[in-house]
């Protein structure tokens, strides 16, 4: 039987075992998928060991992905761009391919939530990996405009730059910040401990969707906010868990498992429905 892992550490919580069960139950693939939480000074061994020992392929999370980046023989395009790895295959001629499926996992949550990217005006909160791993898919869907906000304007400012060949993107201080947005996405984890971005609510109205990266089983404080100022689209960071374990599974077995049941069994298993 096929064997995958997710690196991680801490990484006992993941949902990942579960989802990919759950897909290899549904496309009738014969495949066992575990967990692997090494110290990070021995992330490179134990990744080495996996594949040695039979390994198909593997996810990589916190806080192992630019780690990852570095260790794989080739990078998909989207991996280069990312600058991190969440996804290595083991190819059928020996070679350990790093992928990234984070981006193309929220533009296909979005999508599945009904969100018009192309020609919209689009504000990305914080500039650290979750947010370079979106920034290619996003701008490839062809918004009017991707602004990103950051604490450090600097950092964020670095990231438009890098990225400015893609499309129209910018980096602007809060404080300047000129909505209204016609999609907001919080890529930070700062809200799990109840700390807002200083945003003004105009930078949203009733038709901006809003999107948290982080999820739980009760609202955000992120989306809290958004809600509280009349936002009326708001979505959790537990679709783009899915769909991007989806494209990870496509990466590795060569054909796409559906995601909707998934998710509704996730939310069981998290006790949100």
């Amino acid at each position: 039987m096929d064997r995958y892992l997710v690196f991680g550490h801490p990484v006992r919580h993941s949902k990942s075992p579960f989802i990919h069960t759950l897909f290899a139950r549904q496309t009738q693939q014969a495949l066992e998928y575990g967990l692997a939480e090494p110290v990070p000074a021995e992330f490179e061994t134990s990744l080495r060991a996996f594949f040695a020992e039979g390994g198909k392929g593997c996810n990589v999370t916190v806080p192992f992905k630019e780690q990852a980046f570095a260790l794989v023989d080739r990078l998909s395009p989207r991996a280069r761009r990312a600058g991190a790895v969440n996804t290595i295959k083991l190819t059928d001629d020996g070679v350990l391919l790093g992928d990234n499926t984070d981006g193309a996992g929220l533009v296909a949550d979005l999508k599945s939530h009904g969100v018009a990217l192309t020609g919209s005006r689009i504000l990305l909160l914080g500039a650290g990996g979750a947010a370079r791993g979106c920034l290619a898919p996003l701008l490839a869907e062809g918004p009017s405009e991707l602004v990103i906000a950051n604490r450090t304007q600097a950092k964020a400012a670095r990231l438009a730059e890098e990225f400015q060949d893609l499309g129209a993107i910018q980096a602007v201080a809060y404080e300047a910040l000129q909505g209204p947005f016609d999609l907001v996405i919080n890529s930070t984890s700062a809200s799990l401990q109840g700390d807002l971005p200083p945003l003004s609510p105009a930078l949203i109205h009733g038709d901006t969707a809003i999107y948290d990266m982080m999820y739980g089983a009760t609202d955000t404080p992120f989306i809290a906010w958004a809600k509280s100022h009349g936002a009326r689209l708001t979505m959790d960071g537990l679709g783009m868990l899915v769909e991007q374990a989806a494209e990870a599974f496509t990466v590795w077995r060569g054909l796409r498992p559906g995601t909707k049941q998934v998710l509704r069994e996730l939310k069981r298993n998290l006790g949100i429905l």
